[in-house]
């Protein structure tokens, strides 16, 4: 790990994070935190938020802003611009995700639009605020949560794996437009990680389960090397088999095998 005043001054003192409440979002607050990052702090649920500020603030001595809100909300989106002119922000992590479900014509309309909404509308409008800035200023890196999931087709979350797609898709894009600027762009391809979430939508650990602390340090130390990252030696395999070596229809009805036994109690987002 860079000491705090080399990832500081490769990225800045202020980071965001939305979907940061718990999980993966979490662990990359405290990884962050670690390296003497102030934070803000944005999701739904303002009590988990609380409690993480001042579990960082007290573990770590870093300023932190805790922003309570639903990123499917444009109004609420909106209000951004003003909190990255006020802090700058060096580094956003986009890990928010909505994740209905079911077979897609079973899912209400409603919630298919909102994984638009959070996975899709939500990381393109508030990048789009914070590369100005960081342009501006020769440093900075954006983060965006992908998923094995969203390599090929996968049945019962298919609005949302296709979402996840959207987010690599833009990675890749953004990182060859910025390569020269000094902003580090990554779209990280998580598998299986053990949040509250997973743990609500599946009975057992799936091969290749990693720890969210785990994911997020493997995250962060692959940042200027490239706009994909897929931690964990097992999912890199997998990465690999799935979207190099088998047909997309098999990959696809591999993808459907792991997907059968999810129950909608992990359907939402941080």
């Amino acid at each position: 790990m860079k000491s705090h005043g080399d990832f500081t001054q490769r990225y800045g003192s202020w980071g965001l994070i939305a979907g940061a409440s718990e999980g993966i979002g979490a662990a990359f607050a405290q990884a962050l935190a670690a390296r003497g990052m102030n934070l803000v702090l944005v999701a739904r649920r303002e009590a988990l938020l609380n409690r993480l500020s001042e579990d960082l603030h007290q573990g770590y001595g870093i300023n932190v802003r805790c922003v309570a809100g639903d990123l499917a909300d444009a109004s609420f989106l909106e209000g951004f611009r003003r909190i990255i002119e006020d802090i700058n922000p060096g580094m956003v992590v986009y890990n928010a995700a909505y994740s209905p479900i079911g077979d897609f014509i079973n899912v209400p309309a409603a919630d298919l639009m909102k994984v638009v909404d959070v996975n899709v509308r939500g990381p393109v409008v508030l990048v789009r605020m914070a590369l100005p800035p960081m342009i501006k200023h020769g440093r900075g890196a954006v983060i965006l949560m992908s998923s094995l999931a969203g390599n090929q087709g996968t049945p019962r979350i298919a609005a949302y794996a296709a979402s996840k797609s959207f987010n690599r898709i833009l990675a890749e894009g953004l990182w060859y437009e910025l390569r020269e600027k000094g902003v580090d762009i990554l779209a990280c391809f998580a598998g299986a990680v053990r949040t509250p979430g997973y743990a609500g939508a599946s009975q057992k650990d799936a091969p290749g389960t990693l720890d969210p602390g785990v994911l997020a340090e493997k995250t962060l130390a692959a940042l200027g090397r490239g706009p994909v990252v897929v931690p964990g030696a097992v999912n890199r395999i997998a990465y690999w088999i799935m979207g190099r070596l088998l047909p997309r229809t098999t990959a696809v009805r591999i993808m459907a095998g792991s997907t059968k036994d999810l129950v909608p109690s992990g359907k939402g987002g941080a």
